[in-house]
């Protein structure tokens, strides 16, 4: 054993100061979105806040509750899949801002095959991986042979992906809205089946396998990263890409096959939301889903860890869904998510708090010397 090891005091642990950086975060954040509300309406700030915590047990009948719980869970696991996507990405050197473009186009793949074909729903979801791995494998393929920076061919083909998936959707919608047709009238087979889930959340039809399945992926993603031969070469080619060809390693493969599993990541994390019946998509929405760019904040402020991204985008959408209980008379629901904008910015700063907890951890040790 190493005897530095031994010395090694709580809150010098690595994973100690990245929970202790995500909760100063949090805390900082409703801090100031508490302001917020307090400068719009002092005497509703206090009731709107705690309305926003409560989400679900704004209800007081254990029933509701446990109903609203599970669409709360139903809504955070496609939101886990696009941090786990920008989580994958990060670990390796890039960044994919893109989840969002990959997510829409596995959206469009799924809901298509489904209301255009009738297809069953683990044959769409396999067609949204493979749409976001598709648009993933485009980013890296720019990077690794052109050099084209990931950020800016993300946010172009985010643009690109949306007018196209809104064109191609326009074939299933209903003909007099914009939203394409329910999958529950439209093809109940390719609704992602609850196995029995929905009743431990009052038969919340919206409870699918998806939530365990998100869960499931975060531990694949763990253990593809820290275990295995192919996470090392990844991370590897992501710190020195230089180095890693130089031992041998096939770099610019790394960075597309990275890019492609991050892409499946967010693919599949649309499929996770649509079909489960919860939403339908808008042909005529002029912006992309902020699943992806919640992602970021969510891997931020999960420690870039697949398991702390679970509780991290389990946080996020449990605060936007409980801007829908905010007195409406008073504040707007988007109160809610800027009180996440104001976390996300926060989240900036973990990094800083981690280093002023080594440099405390330090001081007190070099004084104990």
């Amino acid at each position: 054993m190493n005897p530095d090891s031994r010395k090694e005091s709580f809150f010098e642990r690595e994973g100690v100061q990245s929970v202790l950086a995500s909760l100063i975060c949090i805390v900082l954040g409703l801090a100031v979105g508490y302001l917020v509300l307090f400068l719009i309406n002092p005497a509703g700030a206090g009731r709107a806040m705690s309305s926003i915590l409560k989400n679900f047990l704004y209800f007081p009948k254990r029933s509701v509750a446990l109903e609203y719980f599970g669409s709360t869970l139903a809504k955070s696991a496609p939101l886990l899949m696009c941090t786990l996507s920008i989580l994958f990405s990060y670990k390796v050197g890039l960044f994919n801002i893109g989840a969002s473009g990959q997510y829409t186009v596995g959206a469009g793949f799924a809901l298509f095959l489904a209301l255009a074909f009738n297809m069953p729903w683990y044959v769409c979801a396999v067609a949204a991986m493979i749409g976001g791995g598709l648009l993933g494998g485009i980013t890296g393929a720019l990077k690794a042979y052109l050099n084209v920076n990931e950020v800016i061919a993300g946010i172009m083909l985010n643009w690109i992906s949306l007018y196209n998936v809104n064109m191609l959707l326009t074939k299933v919608k209903e003909s007099s809205t914009t939203y394409t047709k329910a999958l529950r009238t439209g093809n109940p087979g390719a609704i992602i089946p609850g196995f029995g889930l929905e009743k431990l959340f009052s038969g919340n039809r919206y409870v699918t396998a998806a939530i365990p399945l998100s869960a499931v992926a975060a531990l694949l993603v763990w253990i593809i990263m820290e275990k295995t031969r192919l996470g090392y070469e990844l991370r590897a080619t992501g710190l020195n890409k230089d180095a890693a060809k130089y031992a041998g390693m096939k770099e610019k493969q790394n960075m597309i096959l990275t890019m492609t599993i991050s892409g499946c990541l967010s693919g599949l994390g649309a499929a996770f939301l649509y079909l489960s019946g919860i939403e339908q998509w808008s042909c005529a929405q002029t912006s992309v889903p902020a699943m992806g760019f919640n992602g970021v904040a969510a891997a931020f402020l999960g420690g870039l860890h697949p398991i702390g991204s679970i509780f991290s985008a389990y946080f996020i959408q449990h605060i936007t869904s409980g801007g829908a209980y905010v007195d409406k008379m008073v504040y707007a629901s988007q109160i809610s998510d800027l009180i996440s904008a104001i976390i996300i910015y926060f989240c900036s700063f973990v990094l800083f708090f981690k280093l002023c907890m080594k440099k405390h951890a330090a001081g007190r040790k070099g004084g104990k010397k």
